[in-house]
């Protein structure tokens, strides 16, 4: 019974955000609360959710000085110049355009933080996709999968995850798998070119000095990726208003001056420095400290690989140091935090709303049943193909559960059944980091809320979009693991 339960609340869950019947931080904290109910455990609702918050806390913070380090980061020009590269090759060329998302996203995920790509890539490529009416879930689904590609990295966390509870050495899990995550990076890549061909072909090469403005009220968001002009490829508006929320919002993020003197453009109206990406006069730059900014960065970065501290103490003291140096003056402190505050509360607000979901789903006991479910439902004769099996069921368990759930609680069930038929640790291990990119736009990953918060997309809408291809591109993985004969 528990679980059916559990599949039927993920499925109620992924329906109603979907249809936008409810938002994603209404439908994390009611409907596991009705759940825990129906399983007969409400009483000890109070519990789980103390339990959900007080393990997820950390990542909260984390990510809450997290945006703030990095969204000063990005006000003072420390991102600049590998923008300016990326925006160079990307001119007004749609399939350019998403093509550079891809990089980009993949190169700013060598940090290891989903969050700080998302940021970072949505700052520098927002402008131009709103400027030549591009779709935006095709910049955040681009993104999401390159940086899932990349979120194997040893020091990105699943990797570490599988060599903790399997008991091996990290390195030799992920040296082995680098052909096959090459060529799913290589498939993500071709992908967004193919995705970046719809797009010009839906809106042509254009010039950005020509582009058309957009309309004052509503954006359109495209989940059909550009795939035809007709209705059937587009969605409803996302509700992004003018003037206030909408383009201000945005160009705080990249730190353009949405807090300190932004220019009234009108009703929905953008400045003319917002399709070059990260305005190059905005007056938060701090050129002269260039190289204090890129050596605190290199020197953060550092010290989460090593684990010298706790990441959010290390954001903490990141996000104190960059204020107080770029901006020494009390009243421009207050400025950039304010400029970034949005994305803080959204982020936050829906990572603790996620511990209601994550604290209800552990604490009654429906991720062990399901999880239980799934391995026992592997036939005999596929013991010797143990490998194939644990990257199958790494794209539905890492979607539907914590990384943590999946690791500590799955995987060395899944070792157990594989040794028993010959297939060696490591090569479970390997097969079961497969499925992270679609495990990056899973609705318990706190930072795919930043993805879709900075770009104004609604999680239905990204979801709708991203699932097909992002199982594709872990496919694509396992293939090349079976082929080259890692898995």
């Amino acid at each position: 019974m528990l679980t059916i339960l559990g599949f039927a609340m993920i499925a109620t869950f992924l329906v109603l955000i979907m249809m936008k019947k409810m938002s994603p931080i209404a439908a994390l904290v009611l409907i596991p609360a009705l759940f825990c109910v129906l399983v007969g455990k409400g009483a000890h609702l109070g519990d789980y959710v103390i339990d959900g918050v007080s393990s997820l806390a950390p990542t909260a913070a984390m990510l809450m000085f997290a945006i703030v380090y990095f969204g000063v980061m990005i006000d003072v020009g420390l991102f600049d110049p590998i923008v300016r590269a990326i925006l160079k090759f990307c001119k007004a060329d749609p399939m350019r355009i998403v093509v550079g998302t891809a990089l980009l996203a993949a190169i700013v995920s060598l940090d290891g933080d989903g969050s700080t790509t998302f940021m970072i890539t949505v700052s520098a490529m927002y402008p131009l996709y709103k400027r030549l009416k591009m779709s935006l879930v095709v910049m955040t689904g681009v993104a999401a999968m390159a940086n899932g590609v990349m979120n194997t990295l040893p020091w990105g966390g699943p990797t570490a995850r599988a060599a903790t509870a399997l008991k091996v050495d990290a390195t030799d899990i992920f040296v082995p798998m680098i052909p096959a995550l090459a060529v799913g990076l290589v498939a993500v890549v071709v992908l967004a070119y193919v995705l970046g061909l719809r797009e010009r072909r839906r809106l042509g090469t254009l010039s950005l000095d020509g582009a058309p403005e957009r309309e004052p009220e509503t954006e359109t968001v495209l989940v059909g990726a550009g795939a035809g002009t007709g209705a059937a490829g587009v969605s409803g508006a996302a509700g992004v208003s003018g003037a206030g929320a909408g383009a201000g919002a945005a160009r705080g993020a990249a730190g353009g001056p949405a807090a300190a003197g932004d220019r009234d453009t009108g009703a929905g109206g953008e400045s003319d420095d917002d399709f070059k990406g990260l305005d190059p006069n905005r007056p938060t730059l701090r050129p002269r400290l260039y190289w204090f900014n890129a050596l605190l960065t290199l020197a953060l970065l550092t010290a989460m690989i090593m684990e010298l501290l706790p990441i959010p103490v290390l954001f903490l003291i990141g996000a104190a140091l960059a204020l107080t140096v770029n901006f020494p003056h009390i009243p421009d402190q207050k400025a950039r935090i304010a400029a970034h505050a949005d994305n803080v509360l959204n982020v936050s607000g829906m990572v603790f709303a996620a511990a209601v979901f994550t604290g209800v789903l552990t604490g009654t006991g429906m991720v062990d049943h399901m999880a239980n479910w799934l391995v026992d439902t592997i036939p005999d004769g596929m013991g010797p193909q143990m490998g194939l099996v644990t990257g199958l069921l790494s794209l539905p368990l890492t979607y539907f559960m914590s990384n943590d759930g999946f690791y500590f609680g799955v995987l060395p069930v899944l070792a157990e059944a594989g040794q028993a038929h010959g297939v060696s640790t490591l090569e479970i291990a390997r097969a079961s980091i497969v499925g992270q990119p679609l495990h990056m736009s899973s609705p318990l990953v706190p930072a795919v809320y930043v993805l879709v918060g900075m770009a104004k997309v609604e999680f239905g809408d990204h979801t709708r979009f991203v699932v097909k291809w992002a199982v594709l591109t872990s496919l694509v993985i396992l293939a090349a693991g079976i082929l080259f004969g890692i898995i």
